[in-house]
């Protein structure tokens, strides 16, 4: 049994995608059916039902999969204690992101770079129930997350809080509501359609939204899928006179932000922020986290663990 093979189909039963799968591997989904094909003879079992769409395990690889597990984080181990003592060396930590960090995150890289330039993050973007899945399975070693976390009760996770991440509305440029200054109330909205991201996709920012709406008075009109964020903002860009649509952004994205067909308003409704947490193993943190949460806090300092 080989350790690629291993990495292969850890990486396919995270996925329940070859193709993703091969995306995150660098190879060729030939190679990546080869890999598991081999293992699958090895280990004389099938792992994927493979006439299933999308993909999933079957019950030996069900079976499999926490000893899968296992054998990739001791052969991380193995690979720190030839490595020596972190301060001999360059630490990596793996952390899960998500679009919307931006200024934020900015904060963050540079803060960590001035108290300790030996620490290096490997940033890995997921939704945010697989990232908290990696952290849990110490396949990522902290994932940022926002809202209530999902994962409150989850063995082996903690969640830091971070910052309040205020949420601005996206409006087209050339609609009135975004010629009012300054700010805009929900109530300005309630006829336009509002493309919001599915609840399953991230619940706490949609029952956010969803609730405040109905605080002000009315249910929102559902506005169309776009898929995801950048195609929602394009789509109420190009929106005609008559067809506006919004949606909501976190206020440190927004000023990543340069597009002259959108306005970009705060609320005047009050609450209409999520918390940012760090989400990290509750025993056993690696090497170089408690720098990474000095770094996160706004001041650069203070207690965190």
């Amino acid at each position: 049994m080989e350790l690629r093979q291993v990495r292969c189909f850890l990486t396919v039963a995270q996925e329940l995608h070859i193709g993703r799968a091969s995306g995150r591997l660098g190879i060729e989904q030939s190679a990546v059916r080869r890999e598991i094909g081999l293992l699958e003879r090895e280990l004389r079992a099938e792992l994927f039902d493979r006439t299933a769409c999308p993909v999933r395990l079957t019950a030996a690889g069900e079976r499999f999969l926490p000893e899968a597990r296992a054998l990739l984080a001791a052969e991380e181990r193995a690979r720190a204690v030839v490595a020596g003592p972190p301060a001999a060396r360059t630490v990596t930590l793996r952390v899960g992101t998500s679009t919307g960090l931006g200024v934020h995150l900015d904060r963050v890289l540079e803060a960590l770079a001035d108290l300790a330039p030996h620490l290096t993050l490997e940033l890995v973007a997921a939704p945010a129930r697989e990232r908290l899945d990696r952290v849990a399975h110490r396949e990522l070693d902290a994932a940022f997350v926002r809202g209530e976390p999902e994962g409150v009760g989850r063995d082996g996770l903690r969640f830091v809080p971070l910052w309040q991440d205020p949420l601005v509305a996206a409006l087209p440029a050339r609609h009135p509501v975004a010629a009012s200054p300054g700010t805009v109330a929900l109530v300005d909205l309630a006829g336009l359609p509002l493309v919001l991201t599915e609840r399953r996709t991230h619940r706490a920012l949609f029952d956010l939204v969803i609730s405040a709406c109905h605080d002000a008075g009315f249910a929102p009109v559902p506005g169309p899928r776009t898929g995801s964020l950048d195609n929602t903002l394009a789509a109420i860009g190009a929106a005609g006179p008559g067809e506006p649509l919004w949606t909501v952004v976190y206020a440190s994205h927004a000023r990543r932000l340069n597009t002259p067909e959108l306005r970009f308003l705060p609320f005047r409704n009050p609450g209409m922020e999520l918390t940012a947490y760090l989400a990290v193993p509750r025993a056993d943190p690696p090497a170089g986290l408690d720098l990474l949460l000095r770094a996160c806090a706004p001041t650069g300092g203070g207690e965190v663990f």
